[in-house]
């Protein structure tokens, strides 16, 4: 597979940021489809697929979310066009017959909850990180954040499911308020070891 070029490798990483003023630009239903069907090719463990999205879009969604997120998060969820709940599926192995067909794939982990929840948190990150790729890869920008109170936003959006929530997305066209210059990253040396 060729390497990505200069102007797809700054779409996606080296220009990125983390957005906290949005344009008043929709995102559509079929952009958000668009990017989870690119999202959801990316790899994970047994292919097992375990995130849930909820693509908060309206007022009202919005407005929801907001009231389970810190002070400094609530204005950034009412005004991104779209902010994404990325939960993770405590009973993502009851997929697995369809998902990984070609193997016993649910008795790895049925009954098993420790296997069970560090598969579906390390996983649903993963598919979270896909997200904002294909959203960016896509044209969109992204806003990921903690800063909320994960019980309230469960309550409020998954309620009565295993589906426990991982992180919040906010993904539209950023504008250039509130940015800030990047950041220091650590140096391949400080963070890194070839062994």
């Amino acid at each position: 597979m060729p390497p990505l070029d200069d102007a797809a490798l700054d779409t996606l990483f080296r220009s990125a940021r983390t957005y906290y003023s949005w344009a008043e630009t929709p995102v559509s239903d079929d952009d958000l489809r668009r990017i989870y069907d690119l999202a959801v090719l990316g790899p994970t463990s047994a292919n097992a697929s375990p995130a849930r999205f909820v693509f908060c879009r309206t007022v009202a969604a919005r407005e929801k979310l907001a009231a389970c997120v810190s002070a400094a998060n609530a204005p950034k969820v009412r005004a991104a066009p779209v902010t994404v709940i990325i939960g993770m599926d405590l009973e993502f192995h009851e997929q697995l017959p369809k998902l990984f067909p070609h193997a016993d794939a649910r008795s790895w982990f049925a009954g098993n909850d420790a296997a069970i929840r560090a598969t579906a948190f390390r996983n649903s990150s993963l598919q979270g990180a896909y997200l904002m790729l294909a959203a960016r890869a896509l044209g969109f920008d992204c806003g990921p954040m903690s800063g909320f109170d994960p019980a309230a936003v469960d309550a409020a959006f998954f309620a009565g499911t295993r589906v426990e929530t991982n992180f919040i997305c906010s993904i539209g066209h950023g504008t250039d308020e509130k940015l800030m210059a990047r950041l220091p990253r650590l140096a391949f040396d400080e963070a890194a070891t070839l062994s």
